[in-house]
C-alpha cells in the first residue's frame, strides 16, 4: 500500500510540495479551506504561475495521487505524516511571523488524529515553533501518539519543481536530546524522501531548532549577497569599475560562488523581505546581534526608494507629463508574484511626480492592477509599451525582453532613453543606435 500523507494548505509551498510528493509515488491529501481556491484546484486549474506545475497537478489528479479536501478531519485519516504548509505572513505591529494559522492547524489535527503520525512544519516559522506545536497537540489531546518535525522548504519561484525534485539538500529537524533521537519520525520521513536518497541528495537530520534556524540563515545570507553586490555596483559607478567584471572575478572563488551576484533594483518576493525581518525580531527577543541582517534590510529598502530618483534624474530632473514605459512588474521572472517587488514603490513615486506610466509584464498585468495606481496603462506587448515613450525602464529580466532590438526602440520611442536596472543589454549596441543608455554598475559609452 502506498504511503499516504496530508498537506495542510494548498498555497504555493503546499501545492508544489504535494505535487512533487505525488510524483515520488505518494498519495497526498491537500487541505484547502478557501472555497474558491479549492474548487479551482479540484478542476486542475492552478491559481498561481509556476512553470510546469499545472501539468504535474493535472497528471496526478488523474492518477488520484492528489486529492483535495476542505476539512482536516477528512484528510488526515491513515496518513503517516501531516505537513503544515499554511501562510506565516509578517504580524502587524512587530514584523514577527504570524503563527495563527499554524497553531489553528495543530489544534485541528489534535482533535481528529486517530493514528500515529509525524506532524511536520513546512511553513517558514520562528525557532521553537515545532516544540510549541507539540505542546498544543498534547494540551488538546493528552493521549495522542505523534512526533513533530521541521522540514523547511527552499523553493525558488520559477524553479520550484526543480528545487523540490532535485534539491541541493533536504533538511529535517526531529526531536533529539543528549542521548536519543526520534527514530520513528526519522524512519517515516526517510521513506517519504526515498527517491532523493536514491539520487544521493544530502538528507540532513538535525534537532528541531537547528532546522528552523537553517531556513532563515540561508535566506538571510542570500539577501546579504544581493545587498552587497548592489552596493559594489554603486561603488563601480563612482570609481569607473565594471560590476560584471568584478562579480565574475569574485564568483570564480569557490568559497563564494557565482550565484546571487547580479545587481538590481532591490530584492523582493515572499521570502527574503519577510525572513530578514523575522530573523531580526527573533534575535532582538533573545538578545543576540544581527547587525548585518539589519543593515541588509535597511539597504534594500533604501535602494528601492533610490531607484525612482535615478529614473527622474536620467529623465532630466523631472518626469512630469512624460510617458515612462515599464517592462517587468514582478520581483523576478517566471513568476506572477508581485509581493515586495521594486516596481511597486518605483511606479507609485513616478506617478506622484506626474509621469504617465505604460507597463507590460508577461504574466502579472492583472495582479498588478490590484496593487498599482489606477492611472497605470497596461499594454499587451513590448512594442505597444515602448511606443511614443519618453523613457524605458527595465525592472524584471524576462527572457522575452532579451531579444529587444535597439534599432526598433529608436523607431518606436519618442525619446531614446533606456534605463536598464537588470543589465540585460549591451551598452555599446545601445550607444551605436544613438540611445541614451543607463545600467547598474557599468561604464557608459
Amino acid at each position: 500500500m502506498a504511503v499516504r500523507i496530508a498537506m495542510i494548505g494548498g498555497g504555493y509551498v503546499g501545492l508544489v510540495s504535494a505535487a512533487c510528493f505525488a510524483e515520488f509515488g505518494l498519495h497526498v491529501n491537500i487541505v484547502e479551506t478557501n472555497t474558491n481556491r479549492l474548487n479551482t484546484l479540484k478542476q486542475g486549474q492552478i491559481p498561481i504561475y509556476e512553470p510546469g506545475l499545472d501539468d504535474l497537478v493535472q497528471n496526478h489528479l488523474k492518477t488520484k495521487r492528489l486529492q483535495f479536501f476542505d476539512k482536516i478531519e477528512e484528510a488526515i485519516n491513515e496518513c503517516e505524516a501531516i505537513f503544515i504548509a499554511v501562510g506565516t505572513p509578517p504580524r502587524n505591529g512587530d514584523g514577527h511571523a504570524d503563527l495563527t494559522y499554524v497553531h489553528k492547524a495543530a489544534s485541528q489535527i489534535a482533535k481528529h488524529l486517530k493514528q500515529y503520525a509525524v506532524i511536520v512544519t513546512k511553513s517558514t516559522v520562528p525557532i521553537g515553533t515545532s516544540r510549541r506545536i507539540a505542546q498544543i497537540l498534547r494540551e488538546e489531546n493528552p493521549d495522542l501518539d505523534f512526533s513533530v518535525a521541521s522540514n523547511p522548504e527552499f523553493l525558488r519561484e520559477g524553479e520550484a519543481l526543480k528545487d523540490c525534485m532535485k534539491p541541493d539538500r533536504v533538511i529535517i529537524g526531529i526531536e533529539k536530546d543528549k542521548y536519543n533521537q526520534d527514530q520513528r519520525a526519522q524512519e517515516v520521513l526517510s521513506r517519504l524522501y526515498q527517491p532523493l536518497f536514491q539520487q544521493k541528495t544530502p538528507i540532513l537530520f538535525m534537532d528541531l531548532e537547528s532546522a528552523e534556524l537553517a531556513k532563515y540563515a540561508s535566506n538571510c545570507f542570500l539577501a546579504m549577497k544581493l545587498s552587497y553586490v548592489n552596493e559594489l555596483a554603486d561603488l563601480c559607478e563612482l570609481t569607473g569599475g565594471n560590476i560584471e567584471d568584478v562579480t565574475k572575478a569574485v564568483g570564480l572563488d569557490h568559497r563564494i560562488g557565482k550565484h546571487f551576484l547580479q545587481p538590481g533594483p532591490g530584492f523582493g518576493g515572499s521570502c527574503f523581505p519577510k525572513d530578514t525581518l523575522a530573523l531580526i525580531r527573533i534575535a532582538q527577543e533573545t538578545g543576540a546581534s544581527t547587525r548585518m541582517v539589519e543593515a541588509t534590510a535597511q539597504a534594500n529598502d533604501a535602494r528601492k526608494a533610490n531607484m525612482s530618483g535615478r529614473i527622474i534624474n536620467f529623465c532630466g530632473g523631472s518626469v512630469y507629463n512624460k510617458t515612462i514605459a515599464i517592462l517587468g512588474l514582478t520581483f523576478k521572472p517566471n513568476t506572477d508574484d508581485m509581493r515586495q517587488s521594486a516596481s511597486l514603490p518605483i511606479i507609485h513615486r513616478l506617478i506622484e511626480g506626474g509621469a504617465l506610466i505604460k507597463a507590460f509584464d508577461p504574466v502579472a498585468n492583472e495582479k498588478a492592477k490590484e496593487l498599482l495606481p489606477k492611472e497605470v496603462r497596461y499594454c499587451k506587448d513590448i512594442q505597444s509599451t515602448t511606443s511614443e515613450a519618453d523613457a524605458l525602464v527595465i525592472l524584471t529580466e524576462w527572457n522575452e525582453f532579451r531579444s529587444l532590438s535597439p534599432a526598433n526602440l529608436k523607431i518606436w520611442m519618442k525619446r531614446p532613453i533606456v534605463i536598464d536596472f537588470r543589465n540585460m543589454y549591451d551598452p555599446k549596441a545601445m550607444f551605436n543606435q544613438g540611445i541614451q543608455y543607463y545600467s547598474i554598475g557599468r561604464p557608459q559609452f
